[in-house]
């Protein structure tokens, strides 16, 4: 993985970065799940969430993709997991006034389900649509300008692809 996202901690501002999963969920036949904010019109991105105290990453992406896309633990397995992957929040964000941003571990996980097993119907939906796209396919814009950076290193980590 490439250092460029992996900054230092800022010590003198007293926050710290908010530990967090994301899932690429990949079919046998290479297309991933990316999935439509329901907080912006054209805004495309992997499942993801915050790592809640005293759990391990892998049961934060159990619990969060089951949250996130009603995706049971059963419908797919696990087969790469990347950590070190920072981003800084925008000033605009929400959570910026707790946290300098986001580290994450990325879980590249193999779907054995179908598509009647993703349920976007959570109480309080983060997303309003999903798609299956190539690797390759996938539009750097779709992305919070933030979150760019760590994007392109995680499509070139696990795709060893450079998405523009």
């Amino acid at each position: 993985m490439s250092k460029s996202s992996k900054v230092s901690q800022n010590q003198h501002s007293g926050k710290e970065y908010r530990k967090n999963v994301a899932l690429i969920l990949e079919r046998k036949s290479g297309k991933i799940l990316i999935c439509q904010r329901s907080d912006c019109d054209n805004s495309w991105q992997f499942p993801q969430g915050g790592v809640d105290e005293g759990e391990k990453p892998v049961e934060a992406l159990y619990r969060e993709a089951n949250e996130e896309i009603g995706l049971s633990a059963k419908f797919y397995k696990i087969i790469e997991e990347r950590e070190g992957y920072r981003y800084d929040f925008d000033k605009r964000h929400a959570k910026w006034k707790h946290y300098l941003g986001q580290e994450q571990t990325y879980f590249r996980c193999r779907f054995n389900g179908k598509n009647k097993d993703i349920d976007l119907g959570a109480d309080k939906p983060e997303f309003t649509n999903y798609c299956w796209i190539y690797p390759e396919e996938f539009n750097l814009e779709w992305v919070a300008d933030f979150k760019r950076q760590v994007y392109l290193e995680v499509f070139r980590d696990f795709f060893d692809l450079e998405i523009t």
